[in-house]
């Protein structure tokens, strides 16, 4: 089939500036596509380039506070945009969240592809916020699900939290997951010997957390569920891997209960992988959350999973099959993890499960296949 010229517009990639997991979704799917088509990602950062076929075209943003920041870059970026658009070249021109939706707006008349990777309410814990950002967010959020031609979502839950929040017919939104590259996250290590380099005895169950450390994603949840898997097992060790604000409050708190807790900020990707891989249980005890990757980076390693049951997680997980579901408050997560630690088997066989899950339905050329209809229907 003919080829097509694609533009990406996203705040964040892998290569140049990197937030979250934004970053490794718009990136690998923008990576995928380039195998075949022409794609040009337009984000922040001090320098252009070209990496795995993809052309990166960057800017330098600045603002007294997030909108106002996410709005010089958006206008910048259209204006990188027009040096190589050359009369209307692209195809469909394919936006990733809040952040670049001043951008969208001044190109609305072209075929523009909307994706919601989370909503402000869902960031808020399913909340509705009276700041003056949550409103220009979710504003945001709204105007770009009314004006783009196609909106996507990457979990059927987050499609039905879009349409509720901003009334947007069926019609016009379609659900596309995240995907992934499972042997970036599989690698063979000595789980005993990782475990000692962070002083935890090789035979001691690790329990692993890995995300920002922020409401949303709950690791107070797990934090307060700690007391209580310790009266199951006195020998679980705990990892939390990641930044954000709530850490001083979290290490604090550790203290204060006296357990067995390492807090070791952001982790460079190889490091997170030995450590992935070394875990017996990863949990996710997020509040809300709109797919969860971390659920795809655990299941590509092989490790059991215990998450709680919202969102993307509560879709992609077949419990007590390929996972542990819970609910989100720390009874339930400390019963989920108490469940299965003392059954090894049960953990090998549930990350197996997973594992297999992810080669049959979450692997980038599928879900790139996925888009691309999305992008043709268009055209």
């Amino acid at each position: 089939m003919e080829s097509l010229k694609i533009a990406f517009f996203c705040w964040e990639s892998l290569y140049t500036e990197r937030v979250g997991g934004l970053a490794r979704a718009a990136t690998h799917l923008a990576e995928e596509l380039a195998k075949e088509h022409e794609v040009h990602f337009f984000t922040r950062g001090a320098e252009s380039c070209t990496i795995n076929n993809v052309h990166y075209h960057c800017c330098l943003p600045q603002g007294a506070n997030i909108v106002e920041y996410c709005r010089d870059m958006s206008l910048k970026l259209v204006g990188r945009f027009m040096e190589v658009d050359r009369g209307g070249e692209f195809d469909v021109i394919h936006f990733h969240d809040w952040h670049v939706v001043d951008a969208l707006h001044e190109l609305r008349d072209r075929r523009t592809v909307f994706t919601f990777h989370s909503t402000e309410y869902g960031r808020s814990g399913n909340r509705f916020g009276d700041w003056w950002e949550f409103r220009e967010i979710s504003g945001k959020e709204w105007y770009a699900s009314l004006i783009a031609k196609k909106v996507t979502t990457v979990s059927g839950v987050l499609k039905n939290e879009v349409m509720w929040l901003y009334n947007v017919p069926d019609w016009k939104i379609e659900v596309i997951p995240n995907g992934i590259h499972p042997e970036e996250f599989s690698i063979e290590v000595d789980p005993g010997e990782v475990k000692k380099e962070y002083g935890i005895h090789p035979l001691a169950p690790l329990i692993f957390f890995a995300g920002r450390l922020v409401y949303q994603k709950g690791p107070d949840l797990l934090l307060e569920a700690i007391p209580k898997m310790l009266e199951h097992r006195w020998d679980l060790k705990f990892l939390f891997a990641g930044d954000g604000d709530m850490r001083n409050y979290l290490e604090n708190r550790a203290r204060e209960m006296n357990l067995p807790v390492k807090f070791l900020g952001y982790l460079p990707d190889k490091e997170f992988v030995r450590l992935l891989n070394s875990a017996d249980i990863v949990v996710i005890p997020s509040r809300n959350e709109p797919f969860g990757l971390v659920l795809l980076e655990a299941w590509s390693a092989r490790r059991c999973v215990v998450a709680t049951d919202v969102g993307g997680l509560s879709e992609n997980i077949e419990n007590f099959y390929d996972g542990i579901k819970v609910y989100p408050n720390p009874d339930s997560i400390a019963w989920g993890v108490n469940y299965i630690v003392d059954d090894a088997e049960g953990v090998r066989l549930m990350g197996e499960r997973g594992r297999k899950k992810v080669d049959e339905r979450f692997r980038w050329n599928v879900i790139a296949d996925r888009m691309l209809k999305v992008y043709r229907n268009l055209v």
